[in-house]
């Protein structure tokens, strides 16, 4: 069974937000929290953007960034922030910039959100490029 990511082509699970509409998203919105997109390039291209807002903002840790994905009152963020540091090869507070680490981030990402990352490295980079 696909999980709720997948089935919405949302593998970071973003969440609607009152008067943004994303590139690529469905014209019927059917989920009342997290945006259903028509293909999952776009929402991996959602990742992206929203991480490149996080640096724009001041974050540049993984700690931070995740913390601000998903926040602790509704998350065990600190498993989230360990999962992806591992998978990035990197410690939860280090400085760094996003972009330097962006496919092995949104994979480690959408790992956590659905378990598994079944999309291509061709995917994830057609997502990154997208967000340009």
């Amino acid at each position: 069974m696909n999980t709720r990511g997948e089935r919405n082509n949302n593998p970071g699970n973003v969440r609607h937000l009152a008067g943004v509409t994303w590139h690529g998203q469905r014209d019927e919105q059917t989920d009342d929290a997290f945006v259903q997109f028509v293909d999952p390039v776009f929402g991996i291209r959602a990742i992206v953007r929203v991480l490149r807002s996080y640096e724009r903002e001041g974050l540049h840790t993984i700690q931070s960034a995740i913390d601000r994905w998903a926040p602790p009152n509704e998350n065990n963020s600190q498993a989230y922030v360990l999962a992806v540091c591992e998978d990035c090869d990197i410690a939860p507070s280090d400085v760094v910039d996003f972009t330097d680490i962006m496919p092995q981030l949104v994979k480690a990402i959408i790992k956590h959100e659905n378990g598994e990352c079944i999309y291509s490295d061709g995917q994830i980079n057609q997502g990154i490029a997208l967000a340009a």
